[in-house]
């Protein structure tokens, strides 16, 4: 009898324990697991459409000012004043740096001396002319005489023309001992100090205008038969990859750089940017601009090497499901991938909620009302071996790379 009683007793305890487990809802029987079977899971999708997509190449640039020059002095001599620090703007006309003048003003002041005797001799020539026109008419002085009078005042008259030139040549040479910005501009490095000697051949500073810029870029000669002078446009890019400037290409090299084999392209632009003369600034060729259909980099999830995108299309007589469908993809653009081949225009793709999907769950699509990041962007990069991918994080994680990248 006890061991029946004891029997009796642990079927009960083993029928207990299946109805506790048959009453508690197991993983998959949720109505919002993945089992399904419950309500359909509220989704945003967007209409896949075609959009603009470039073709572009990411170098390194160089920005050139199109009015620099280097300063030389026009005299020798000791360096007597610095009177701009580099990096300072500076207006036409500003002193910059003066030689030590003051052999300079000796001489000016013995040219000016020089005339002042010369205009005394003009002037007592002059008179002495006169004087023998009067007596020449009186028939006091001989002819000889007189020409001898006139021929001193036209000597004289030469000398102090002389004397006047010499003058002004002097002033002349002592103005270049101060050295003047010839532009508005930015004030290069300085090498010299006060009390260094300097010659015409000593370059003394540079000033650079970085108003006007032009942007110099070396690419590949198979991408430089495709650029169009006119049309095809460089942009400056900021440190997240946006434009900041952006001009057309005005200038292509008709042959490569020996050195390099590249092929040089310019472009000139108003600078509002804040942008400097001899700086590198990373660049971006829009080589071309086309329609094509654009998958969003939040829509796309990664697997092994294979992408896909999850789409909303009608069930078997029953609510919208989702549907799993491979894709190829492009070149990423900003927060979009180039669709290739595996999607339709029109079709409702997936947004959000990507990781709590699975292949045929019910879903309630609804219009995705903006789309985080929605935009052009900048992509490219690929003649530059870059290929890089945009840091675009969604629900669905990080955007995965249409290299395979892992």
């Amino acid at each position: 009898m006890r061991l029946v009683r004891w029997g009796v007793w642990l079927a009960a305890l083993a029928l207990a324990g299946c109805g506790r487990t048959q009453g508690q809802g197991g993983p998959q029987g949720g109505a919002g697991g993945p089992g399904g079977g419950g309500q359909p899971l509220p989704v945003e999708v967007m209409e896949l459409r075609p959009g603009p997509v470039r073709d572009t190449g990411e170098y390194l640039g160089t920005l050139i000012s199109r009015r620099s020059i280097t300063v030389f002095p026009q005299v020798a001599g000791y360096v007597q004043r610095i009177s701009v620090k580099p990096g300072q703007v500076v207006k036409e006309g500003q002193l910059l740096l003066e030689v030590d003048p003051r052999r300079e003003r000796a001489g000016v002041r013995s040219a000016r001396a020089q005339r002042a005797s010369a205009l005394a001799q003009r002037e007592f020539a002059r008179s002495t002319r006169k004087r023998a026109e009067q007596l020449l008419r009186e028939g006091l002085m001989s002819r000889q005489d007189y020409e001898q009078a006139v021929a001193q005042a036209a000597a004289a008259e030469a000398s102090a023309r002389s004397a006047e030139a010499q003058l002004q040549a002097q002033q002349v040479e002592l103005g270049y001992y101060r050295v003047e910005a010839p532009f508005a501009g930015v004030m290069g490095d300085i090498p010299v100090k006060v009390g260094d000697y300097v010659t015409p051949q000593t370059a003394l500073t540079n000033v650079d205008q970085s108003r006007a810029l032009e942007l110099s870029v070396s690419v590949p000669p198979e991408r430089a038969s495709e650029v169009k002078p006119g049309s095809t446009r460089l942009e400056v890019l900021d440190g997240e990859g946006q434009p900041v400037v952006s001009a057309p290409v005005f200038f292509v090299a008709p042959t490569p750089d020996p050195r390099t084999q590249l092929v040089e392209l310019k472009a000139a632009f108003d600078n509002t940017q804040g942008l400097r003369a001899g700086q590198v600034v990373h660049t971006q060729v829009v080589y071309a601009t086309r329609e094509a259909l654009r998958l969003p980099t939040f829509a796309v999830t990664q697997q092994s090497s294979q992408f896909f995108a999850m789409v909303a299309v009608q069930g078997d007589g029953g609510p919208m499901v989702a549907q799993r469908r491979p894709v190829k993809l492009g070149g990423l653009q900003g927060n979009y991938y180039e669709l290739l081949e595996g999607l339709e225009p029109g079709t409702q793709v997936i947004v959000g909620s990507l990781q709590q999907l699975r292949d045929g769950q019910p879903i309630q699509p609804q219009p995705a009302e903006q789309l985080p990041g929605d935009g052009s962007g900048v992509g490219g990069g690929a003649d530059a071996g870059t290929g890089g991918v945009a840091d675009a994080r969604t629900d669905a994680g990080t955007a995965p790379s249409p290299d395979g990248g892992k």
